[in-house]
């Protein structure tokens, strides 16, 4: 069983779809430092995705400090690093621009977008 919850939906990337369920899972505390990350066999079958989306999903999360891969002991979640707060909000700004043109193009104020984020952070623990 896979440490985090996903459900494929069709017209997304399927490796993006994975990044997104592991860094939700990480942000959430379902996934916390030092916990062990399922092999790209073990995440390929699981998933039903093949193998090379799951090399790529799990290189991906290493070379975004996600996981630490380690000879012997395989991918683990990585210690979070103490950068300032502008570091850490900077780190959103990809996924920012997407929200904010997939709003554009739906026709959403700010305002609703607002609370469409406030919504969602209260959903997932935030104060």
């Amino acid at each position: 069983m896979l440490p985090f919850s996903l459900a494929l939906k069709p017209g997304l990337p399927v490796a993006e779809q994975i990044l997104f369920a592991v860094k939700k899972a990480v942000v959430a505390g379902q996934l916390r430092p030092g916990d062990k990350f399922p092999s790209v066999r073990v995440l390929s079958q699981e998933l039903r995705v093949n193998p090379n989306t799951a090399h790529r999903v799990i290189a991906a999360l290493v070379a975004e400090g996600v996981l630490v891969t380690t000879p012997a002991v395989g991918s683990i979640v990585a210690e979070r690093e103490a950068g300032g707060r502008q570091e850490k909000a900077d780190l959103l700004g990809d996924e920012l621009e997407r929200l904010i043109v997939e709003a554009k193009k739906l026709g959403l104020t700010l305002d609703e977008v607002q609370r469409g984020v406030a919504a969602h952070w209260k959903k997932l623990g935030g104060k």
